[in-house]
C-alpha cells in the first residue's frame, strides 16, 4: 500500500465576506503610501487618491461586514470552534477609524492629510496588522479519509 491512498484529503473552507473584506485592506494601506507621498511631495493628486481609496475601502469594508454577518446568522456552524467577536470588533474598529480619516481627509489641503490624516492612515494600518495577527485566518481545515477506488482493504 502506498502513501498516497493513507493520507487525509484537506478541504479548505473560507467564509465569503472575506472574499470582500480584502479590499478594505488594500485600499487602507495604500492610503498609508499615498499619504506619505502627498506629505513628502506636496502634490495635490496624492490628497486626492487617498480620499478615493479611503471611500473605495470603506463601501467594500460595509460590504464585506454585512456579508458576514448575513453568513454568521446563516451558517453558524461555519463558525464553531472559531473567536467570532474579537474579529468582528477588530474589523469595526478599523472602519470606524477609515471612516474619521475619511472625515479629516475631506478637508482643504495640506491640513486634511498632515499631520491627523496621516496619523489615522499609520493608526488603521496598524490595527489590521494587529487584528490579523490575533485572529490568524478564518480559513480552516477539514480533514477526512480520503479514498481512492480500488483502495478498500479487506
Amino acid at each position: 500500500m502506498s502513501l498516497e491512498h493513507s493520507r487525509p484529503a484537506i478541504t479548505v473552507v473560507i467564509p465569503f465576506h472575506l472574499l470582500f473584506a480584502q479590499f478594505p485592506v488594500v485600499c487602507f494601506t495604500l492610503t498609508l503610501l499615498t499619504d506619505i507621498a502627498y506629505w513628502q511631495t506636496g502634490f495635490l493628486m496624492w490628497q486626492n487618491f487617498s480620499e478615493w481609496l479611503l471611500l473605495a475601502g470603506l463601501v467594500f469594508g460595509v460590504i464585506a461586514a454585512v456579508v458576514g454577518a448575513v453568513e454568521f446568522l446563516l451558517r453558524p456552524a461555519r463558525f464553531e470552534g472559531r473567536t467570532v467577536w474579537p474579529h468582528a470588533i477588530g474589523y469595526v474598529l478599523i472602519l470606524g477609524l477609515a471612516f474619521l480619516n475619511s472625515l479629516v481627509h475631506a478637508g482643504d489641503g495640506w491640513t486634511a492629510v498632515v499631520p491627523w490624516g496621516l496619523i489615522l492612515s499609520a493608526a488603521t494600518v496598524l490595527l489590521i496588522v494587529i487584528i490579523a495577527a490575533l485572529d490568524g485566518s478564518l480559513a480552516h481545515r477539514h480533514a477526512r479519509a480520503h479514498r481512492h477506488p480500488g483502495s478498500e482493504i479487506s
